[in-house]
């Protein structure tokens, strides 16, 4: 086996039950190469990290098939501390820091260097003390190497993030055998001069002889800075090629590119949505953890299917948390004309408002409650329905009915409506968040990841659903969702949201590559939606 590669993961496969979320991927990095890793989420990037730094969550669930290679020998990574000891690093997207502990503790933390004294030396090594001298030198070595001026004494606490992001990176700089260094998504936190320093950082650490996988989705740092690239998509490898050999628009395409596929087929709609709005969103911030957005400005008009996507963690989902009021939220938001009030979940469900929320079990549902008491909870609590007599008691009757119809409406698989929703599968107590917003009779309903951890099947009959509601019923719906085939097979028109702006406003029909341009910020414009 030739030693031209520092790794080699030759046809890696790994299936989670009877689900296969790498198929066959291989991957090979060169000494001092900076090889872009890209794909969509989902695509199958995460998996194949943890196949390389040997994550418990792979040895857990049968391994892998496949074979692993550094410096042309096979090896097999048991841990990620054997990963370090083999010499690969990872700068996490997630800081790995303690907050408590200075930057000196933190970048030597389990590499402390110690120095003896008479006890220790009849005693034992455990009572060596901390060479404080030594380690702070290395540390400043370290830090110097990325650029930061800061004084190495310093609480890692209160520090800004661009600040502990560098500090992950000196960490694994002052490793001793390094020889490859994962950077995932490193630039996602960071301000755009900050940004431009840590790229030349790497190229500073790829000259060196280290080897960088490079994950991000930043198309424009991939052009700046990769000299290979590789793109998943859907666990498969599409393509590995070199950047002089492509442009950010055809990466955008390969990362997307379905062409025609889609889940469900939806005939054209013949008329054209109103010209009326039917919600307006004006610089629109969303404190939601992971999802923040940052001044969203954005129109619906009545009658549409407006898709929302991007990827993970953009703030895609941030908007119907914060219109509904369930994450503190502020900007200008009017509902046909009217301003709503935000923070406010009960004024929006009133205002004619429905949601159908991402967290199905822990926002949506009442697991241990029945199907129909679920089904009927909103419209009672919103506008008293489903409730008799002058004590309020509920109508059982009237309640069951309502529910058999809904359950053999929206196919739910079960008992019977008195069964715990708890114990349905996923994709029936999905349908059961769908029937229990439309018991409110919404004039304008939002719809978060409706097809997420179900089977196809399930997937076509709640896709058909939100398009019989919008063509037959006038319903204008806001649809977000991950999967952007679902978007591009029912909507009118797909918004892509990246770093908490709108990017841009695509139709159905539109390339591939401005998609993935779109997702990847290419064509950010100061969050105006076009």
């Amino acid at each position: 086996m030739s030693a031209e590669y520092i790794l080699e993961m030759n046809s890696i496969t790994k299936e989670y039950g009877s689900n296969a979320v790498l198929k066959d991927v291989t991957l090979r990095i060169r000494p001092g190469e900076i090889h872009a890793l890209l794909g969509e989420n989902g695509a199958g990037k995460s998996t194949l990290m943890n196949v390389l730094f040997g994550m418990p969550v792979i040895h857990s669930t049968g391994g892998f098939k496949g074979q692993v290679f550094l410096n042309g020998e096979p090896v097999r990574i048991l841990s990620p501390m054997d990963a370090m000891e083999k010499g690969i690093g990872m700068v996490h997207q997630e800081f790995m820091l303690i907050p408590g502990f200075s930057i000196t503790d933190n970048i030597k933390l389990n590499r402390e260097i110690t120095k003896p004294w008479p006890i220790s030396k009849i005693l034992g090594k455990d009572l060596e003390f901390l060479d404080r001298r030594s380690m702070s030198k290395d540390a400043r070595h370290a830090l110097d190497s990325v650029g930061m001026g800061i004084d190495e004494y310093a609480l890692v606490s209160g520090l800004p993030v661009g600040h502990m992001q560098f500090i992950e990176i000196a960490r694994e700089i002052d490793k001793t055998g390094v020889k490859l260094l994962v950077f995932d998504e490193p630039t996602a936190v960071l301000t755009e001069s900050e940004a431009s320093q840590l790229l030349n950082v790497m190229k500073e650490i790829a000259s060196k002889g280290i080897a960088i996988i490079f994950i991000t989705h930043r198309l424009d740092e991939v052009m700046n800075a990769a000299d290979n690239i590789t793109i998943l998509r859907d666990g498969r490898l599409v393509k590995t090629l070199a950047k002089s050999e492509t442009t950010a628009e055809q990466l955008a395409a390969l990362m997307i590119g379905r062409g025609d596929d889609s889940v469900i087929q939806v005939e054209k709609r013949k008329d054209a949505p109103s010209e009326n709005i039917a919600m307006t969103i004006r610089n629109l911030w969303v404190n939601m953890p992971g999802e923040v957005c940052r001044g969203i400005n954005l129109d619906v008009y009545e009658g549409e299917i407006l898709g929302i996507g991007g990827l993970a963690g953009q703030g895609k989902i941030g908007i119907p948390n914060g219109v509904m009021g369930l994450y503190e939220a502020i900007g200008d938001v009017e509902l046909f004309g009217k301003p709503l009030p935000l923070n406010n979940t009960a004024s929006a469900l009133k205002s004619g408002l429905a949601f159908v929320s991402e967290d199905r079990r822990g926002v949506g549902l009442l697991l241990d409650q029945s199907i129909e008491d679920n089904i009927v909870f909103s419209a009672m609590q919103v506008h008293g329905s489903y409730l008799k007599g002058p004590l309020h008691q509920k109508d059982s009757k009237k309640i069951r009915k309502t529910a058999e119809e809904l359950i053999q409406q929206l196919d739910i698989r079960c008992t019977s409506p008195a069964q715990a929703t708890g114990t349905l599968s996923g994709g029936n107590q999905q349908k059961v968040c769908v029937a229990r917003a439309l018991m409110l009779n919404p004039k304008f309903l939002f719809v978060s990841e409706p097809t997420r951890g179900i089977d196809i099947g399930a997937k076509q009959l709640v896709l058909e659903t939100l398009v019989r509601l919008g063509r037959e019923q006038h319903m204008t719906i806001v649809m977000v969702s991950s999967e952007l085939q679902e978007l591009r097979s029912i909507c009118d028109r797909i918004a892509i949201i990246a770093e908490g702006k709108v990017a841009s406003i695509l139709r159905p029909e539109d390339s591939d590559a401005a998609f993935g341009l779109a997702m990847s910020g290419a064509q950010l414009k100061g969050g105006e939606a076009e």
